[in-house]
């Protein structure tokens, strides 16, 4: 049966009100997103340790139209966990055989998948994240391959951009090594190096509590000239002993392009059960 009743008038937006929740009211009333990730494309720049990224059209408009004429197309996507922008969670790393907290690497990847530190186990970020330019603290746009980045270099850092990590804060160090991102041979820097943060600025980040530590390279730390990943030291200081997450591939020019080097973080990795890492889409919010 058909209503004889008039449609209702819509009533009149309301103007918008802050929330009582302190969180949100903390927020910017227009903020500012800016992305921190690179984007994900086939024949990207990849460390050749991992499997690179590659999606194509797995079903196109067209190959199948409905009644209705509607038709989609969707695709297959095929990546590592430590492709693009990407978290380590805390089982990508073990010394000695051992994982973070003294957990049997060998017992935890029993049957193809980490029973403990896995990747579905490394969490969501809401926090303080801080800028650390140690390009621009050595006057540069980019640091030179293979350049060790020191605790005084991020000393500087902090001191010329104002803020200092604290406990909690996730520190991302930016060297401008992904001005080369569209050169995958310069970037991954088999020949030249590739620079990064040293064991000793990781124990300057460590000491200062951060939750996380992100670069704008393939690895994070400091790779020499024609070393290739032979020895990674700083992801054994900040994973295996101290339990601090390393994101790497990191879009960090249009974040410095802000000026501003203290800002809402925010980074939810996938829960892939059992996994050594996620890629992730992270993002600074700014006034």
């Amino acid at each position: 049966m058909t209503s004889s009743q008039p449609p209702q008038a819509s009533q009149p937006s309301q103007p918008y009100q802050r929330s009582a929740n302190p969180l949100l009211d903390a927020l910017p009333a227009d903020p500012h997103i800016v992305e921190l990730g690179q984007p994900l494309f086939t024949g990207m720049p990849c460390s050749p340790n991992h499997p690179g990224f590659r999606m194509t059209l797995a079903r196109r408009h067209g190959d199948m139209v409905r009644p209705d004429g509607g038709s989609a197309a969707n695709e297959v996507i095929v990546t590592g966990g430590h492709v693009g922008t990407h978290i380590d969670a805390l089982s990508h790393v073990s010394h000695n055989g051992m994982l973070h907290g003294g957990i049997d690497a060998a017992e935890a990847q029993t049957g193809g998948a980490f029973s403990q530190h896995g990747a579905e186990q490394t969490p969501a970020m809401v926090t303080r994240g801080v800028l650390l330019d140690a390009a621009a603290g050595h006057g540069v746009d980019t640091l030179p391959g293979g350049y060790g980045v020191t605790a005084a270099d991020l000393e500087r850092a902090a001191e010329q951009g104002g803020a200092e990590p604290r406990p909690g804060d996730v520190a991302l160090v930016r060297t401008g090594w992904a001005r080369n991102f569209g050169d995958p041979a310069a970037y991954l820097g088999k020949e030249s190096g590739v620079p990064g943060i040293t064991e000793d600025a990781g124990s300057w980040l460590v000491a200062r509590g951060v939750r996380a530590v992100g670069s704008d390279t393939t690895a994070c730390e400091q790779i020499p000239p024609g070393a290739g990943h032979s020895v990674l030291p700083v992801h054994r200081l900040l994973l295996v002993d101290h339990g601090v997450y390393i994101m790497e591939h990191l879009a960090l020019e249009d974040l410095a392009a802000t000026g501003r080097h203290a800002f809402l973080f925010v980074v939810a990795p996938l829960r892939i059960v059992g996994g050594t890492g996620s890629p992730i889409r992270p993002v600074a919010v700014v006034a």
